[in-house]
């Protein structure tokens, strides 16, 4: 195993110690509320057809907080369902405001682990080389689900809420720029593609596509994201934060008044603005800006 491996093997192994003493210490803390929001389970389907409408199953008290506990370890590839889309576990727990001594540096070294196991991903020229290095560190690992931080708070919020967020991954870039990254794309050797020599000719197609325009064409990639729950959290001053609401959320306050609120099932609503993109290449939803 090369260095990168062993370093990524050895991030993972400490971050696994760390997290199982925190989900002991979770367990063993007298909570004062748990919910946790069941999702659907993301299935190989999804990654082509999301949910037009996502129902929410609540649990709560001590079922809640199983659950909440074992979400926080859950980041490795689960049979049949997707290996591209992570599963998601929106939850609150909320405990006493002195317990939050003993849990800050569990949350602290595991962000701060996790953070390091991403960025050494990073350092590898791409794709390829980081799934290879990765998987062959920690086989069936979902790096999306084990990048994500524990977010918390301690300083009396006034409400904590959730909400559904959707919205677009929007990024300018020029003929040429998008040349490039298709050229680099038509050299990647994917091992998870079915057949390479179709990819090559697909990527062709593209490049085709992209050098036919004039060379001072304005392009725009608008990438949609899968809507995702979100972690609103509110101070009596009208301070406000939202964080992703990927993994639970975690209060230490003894406010009897403080407002927790639940995550409720998603229906889309008709946005008036919206209109159909006509994308020049749509496996990248890559468009001429207007």
């Amino acid at each position: 195993m090369s260095s990168v491996k062993l370093q990524l093997r050895s991030i993972y192994d400490l971050t696994q110690e760390y997290l199982q003493d925190f989900t002991q210490l979770l367990a063993q803390t007298q909570y004062r509320q748990a919910s946790y929001f069941q999702l659907p389970l993301p299935t190989p389907e999804q990654e082509r057809n999301p949910l037009a409408a996502i129902s929410v199953q609540g649990h709560r008290g001590d079922t809640a907080l199983t659950q909440i506990k074992n979400s926080f370890l859950d980041f490795h590839k689960d049979g049949e369902l997707s290996g591209k889309l992570a599963k998601r576990h929106p939850g609150i727990v909320l405990l006493p405001r002195a317990s939050f001594a003993t849990f800050e540096p569990y949350l602290l070294k595991i962000n701060e682990l996790k953070t390091e196991f991403k960025q050494k991903v990073l350092t590898l020229d791409n794709n390829d080389a980081r799934f290879d290095a990765v998987h062959s560190a920690v086989p069936g690992l979902m790096t999306l689900a084990f990048y994500r931080h524990i977010h918390f708070e301690a300083y009396s919020p006034y409400s904590v809420r959730f909400t559904w967020m959707q919205k677009h991954s929007t990024k300018s870039l020029t003929r040429k720029l998008a040349l490039t990254m298709l050229e680099r794309s038509s050299a990647y050797s994917n091992p998870r593609m079915i057949d390479q020599q179709q990819w090559q000719i697909l990527v062709e197609q593209e490049k085709r596509k992209v050098a036919s325009l004039a060379e001072n064409e304005k392009l725009r990639i608008r990438r949609p994201i899968r809507v995702t729950p979100e972690v609103n959290v509110r101070f009596a001053d009208n301070r406000r934060y939202h964080v992703s609401g990927a993994l639970p959320f975690i209060v230490f306050d003894d406010n009897p008044e403080i407002k927790l609120g639940e995550l409720k099932d998603y229906q889309p609503k008709e946005d008036p603005r919206k209109r159909d993109y006509e994308y020049l290449v749509e496996r990248l939803y890559l468009a001429k800006s207007e």
